[in-house]
């Protein structure tokens, strides 16, 4: 009884070493943070390469991403060259690579809590693998190409027609449509207004009201299901293919202080490869240098490091 004992408190003390325990508490606590407008701390902006909201402007946190687009466009002001935006995905990329996308990105937070869900994984080929990794680039090119010639559009004068064409894809082409957006602001302020009309006691009918929603809502809401459903299937598939952050962070890794490096004498390579297998964004650990590699997939979850019994990755910086 007491040896089990010891043996039980040993498992949990191994397990509490690993990376997963603190990047879930890390994550927990940074949703918080990010949420913090309840806090009253709104007067303290901040841009941060993650995926999150603009949808609720008390919000002490945007996305540097959101902000790229809003300054090329002018939004409620003047067209501003993203200086702050870009400094964001600059430092940030330097300093700790795709790490925030692993332990501080609030989508890559619920896309971890949907991929607890127990259910038959999809196994996605390499080739197909290689192949839609572009398509998170194809993205951000479409959203910069927007977002430009709109700006440029809009310096010279003859912006009225674009503006008029583009629609809600003027301002933030990319943000009108993001997964992001729908959970964490459209879907709440929805809940919200219905809340408050029911305790306005003004006769709602919620039925009524969700019918009578315009198309651009059923379409944003489609996306996001269709993404999260993916993601249930193919872990972490939203970083992996197509969010525009990872695009731009992806380029960034490859000079990032920060690296893993595997220690050849430890690693048993082909009799093992569980550090591949564990990995959420498919990184080739195996054929990569063994000395230090940033891979422009890993988002330094360590989940890798953890997985290797025999402690040969470790991380490294710079």
């Amino acid at each position: 009884m007491e040896k089990a004992g010891q043996l039980s408190a040993g498992k949990l003390k191994q397990r509490l070493l690993k990376y997963n325990t603190p990047r879930r508490i890390v994550q927990l606590l940074s949703f918080m943070f990010f949420s913090a407008a309840i806090f009253n701390l709104s007067s303290l902006p901040l841009l941060f390469p993650v995926l999150w909201t603009w949808g609720f402007r008390l919000n002490i946190v945007g996305d540097a991403f959101t902000a790229m687009q809003l300054m090329f466009s002018g939004w409620n002001a003047d067209v501003v060259f993203p200086w702050l935006a870009i400094a964001s995905f600059l430092i940030v990329g330097i300093l700790i690579g795709k790490s925030l996308c692993g332990w501080v990105c609030p989508f890559g937070f619920i896309q971890d809590l949907v991929g607890l869900i127990k259910r038959k994984q999809i196994d996605v080929s390499p080739r197909t693998h290689e192949t839609m990794i572009y398509i998170k680039y194809i993205v951000l090119a479409i959203a910069l190409f927007i977002s430009v010639t709109f700006s440029a559009s809009k310096l010279v004068g003859f912006s009225d027609n674009y503006h008029k064409a583009l629609g809600i894809f003027a301002d933030a082409p990319f943000t009108a449509l993001s997964p992001s957006e729908t959970l964490f602001a459209t879907l709440p302020k929805m809940v919200q207004d219905f809340r408050f009309a029911i305790f306005e006691k003004q006769g709602v009918d919620i039925l009524s009201g969700f019918l009578a929603l315009p198309a651009l809502f059923w379409i944003q809401f489609a996306i996001m299901v269709s993404v999260l459903v993916f993601v249930a299937y193919v872990p972490r598939s939203w970083c992996r293919y197509l969010c525009p952050h990872g695009a731009i962070m992806a380029v960034m890794n490859r000079f990032s202080f920060i690296g893993l490096r595997r220690e050849p004498f430890k690693c048993e390579k082909g009799g093992c490869g569980a550090c591949v297998q564990v990995c959420p964004t498919r990184v080739p650990i195996l054929d990569l240098p063994w000395e230090k590699f940033s891979d422009p997939e890993c988002i330094y979850c360590m989940k890798c490091v953890d997985a290797c019994e025999n402690k040969a990755i470790k991380l490294t910086y710079p």
